[in-house]
This record gives structure tokens, C-alpha cells and sequence, in this order.
């Protein structure tokens, strides 16, 4: 039995992988926020998932969970990196709090989860596993911060890779386009707050772009991947034998990935206003 610890698990693709694996057999420690969604992941999970208390960006919480994990023999087999926030908006309007708290969540997080950890993987000879997007490999208009911290994850997860390699410890980065979450109704709802914050002029000069990306969440929404494939993806970085640098999901992801390898900016940049520009 092999242990995995999975960081925002108490919806989408982070409960995906907790259940996935747990299910598969392997000890899941799954990073909740709230008593309330540990009690729901417990009772849709088997006895071998253990929901443990972990906001990544409190230090106290990432000791008190690498503590309780260090006592399981073994070591830790794998860290999966998947809590994360969506903050987006109009750069000239958006506080720089928002982008701090950005970061703090998608890149501060998942670095001082992964410090803390890394002593207990390198004794269990693990992986570790980012979940980032393909908006880490192509930015889209009012999703400056959550396109950035996503960017800092690839560097994050390349750069660690070559430090650890002497070790036999793989990093991987996950890709997924679109993913059929809660995020999507969660977007929407950060759409109409937008709106409801942003100054009346902000949102008259740029009312085509909150437009087009509720569009964009509408359309991203019904094409979406489920969570389970992720969670698939998850289970072949962390235990295959030939486990992969980069893993991208869904053929909108694919599409775009291509389009950044093989497109000069303009012209890609081209094609994005196309179809998803105001």
C-alpha cells in the first residue's frame, strides 16, 4: 500500500484523484479546508482516504498534516499539487492584493507544500505531480493572474524536475483544457462579481470582454473533460513506468498546445481573438 497526499480535494479534480486512488488502493491523505467537506469526502470515499485539514497557504497546516504523514512507514509515495483559485479581470483594474492572493494560493501554496513533503517522497523514492492547465502554456484575455501563476507552475515543475533527477524523483505537470467542475459555475459567479467591483467606466470599456469570456465559460462548460480522466492521467504519472514531463488533456488543449509549438504569436494570438476575443 502506497501513500499519496492530494491537496484540494474537496471538489473537482482533486476529489477525482482522491477518490481514484483510494479506490485503486492506496492510502490518500486529501487536503480539505472545512470539517464539513471532510465529512462528505469520508462518505464517499473508502477506509483507506483520510480527508486531513490543509489551506496551503498555512504553514502551521502543511506541518501538522507532513507530521501526521511522517508516522505512516513507508514515507510518501506521491504529492499531487492540485489546490488552486481563479482570480481574473481587467489588468488596469485589478487590485494587486487580487494577484497576491493569486499566487499565494497557485504558486506559494503548492512550493511550501512540496518543501515540506519532499523529505518523506525522497524516502519513499515518490513523484510529485502539479496540476496546471493549458493557460500555463497560452494566456487568454482577463485571466492575467490565474494564466501567470499557471505559467510559474511549468517553470516551478521543470526546474524541480532537474534538481531531483539524481534521486529518481519524477515531477510531472499536468494539462488539462477545460475540465467539467464546479469551477465553471464558480466562474460564473466571479463574472457577475466583476462586474458588481469594477468601476462603471471599467465595465463599460470592457463590457464586450466580460461578454465574450461568459461565453467562454458557457462553451468550456459543455465541452469540458470529465475530472475522472484527470484523475486517469494522475494515476499514470504517479505509478507508470515511463511516467511523462507533460501530460496534456482534451483536444481543445491539444489544439492550442500545437498552435503554441507550431504559430507565430500573431497569428495564434490571431486566432484566440477569433474565437474568443471581444
Amino acid at each position: 500500500m502506497q501513500s499519496i497526499l492530494v491537496t484540494g480535494a474537496s471538489t473537482g479534480i482533486g476529489r477525482a484523484c482522491a477518490l481514484q486512488l483510494a479506490s485503486s488502493g492506496h492510502q490518500v491523505f486529501a487536503g480539505v479546508r472545512t470539517e464539513r467537506d471532510a465529512a462528505r469526502l469520508s462518505e464517499a470515499g473508502t477506509a483507506l482516504l483520510h480527508p486531513v485539514l490543509l489551506d496551503v497557504t498555512r504553514q502551521d497546516q502543511i506541518d501538522a498534516v507532513a507530521e501526521r504523514i511522517a508516522k505512516e512507514p513507508g514515507g510518501l509515495h506521491g504529492v499531487v499539487n492540485n489546490a488552486g483559485v481563479a482570480r481574473g479581470g481587467p489588468l488596469e483594474y485589478i487590485p494587486v492584493d487580487v494577484w497576491r492572493d493569486q499566487f499565494e494560493v497557485n504558486v506559494f501554496g503548492q512550493v511550501a507544500v512540496t518543501r515540506a513533503m519532499l523529505p518523506l517522497v525522497r524516502e519513499a523514492g515518490g513523484r510529485i505531480v502539479f496540476i496546471g492547465s493549458i493557460g500555463g502554456r497560452q494566456a487568454t484575455m482577463m485571466m492575467g493572474p490565474y494564466n501567470a501563476s499557471k505559467f510559474a507552475i511549468e517553470a516551478i515543475g521543470e526546474s524541480l524536475r532537474a534538481e531531483l533527477h539524481p534521486w529518481g524523483i519524477h515531477v510531472s505537470v499536468i494539462e488539462p483544457g477545460a475540465v467539467k467542475t464546479e469551477i465553471w459555475e464558480k466562474g460564473r459567479e466571479t463574472a457577475a462579481q466583476l462586474e458588481r467591483d469594477l468601476p462603471s467606466e471599467a465595465v463599460a470599456r470592457y463590457a464586450a470582454h466580460i461578454a465574450a469570456v461568459r461565453k467562454g465559460i458557457d462553451m468550456q462548460d459543455r465541452g469540458g473533460v470529465d475530472a475522472g480522466k484527470v484523475a486517469e492521467v494522475v494515476d499514470h504519472a504517479l505509478f507508470s513506468a515511463r511516467p511523462k514531463a507533460r501530460y496534456v488533456i482534451g483536444v481543445p488543449a491539444r489544439i492550442q498546445s500545437a498552435m503554441v509549438r507550431g504559430l507565430p504569436d500573431t497569428w495564434r494570438e490571431a486566432v484566440i481573438r477569433r474565437f474568443a476575443g471581444p
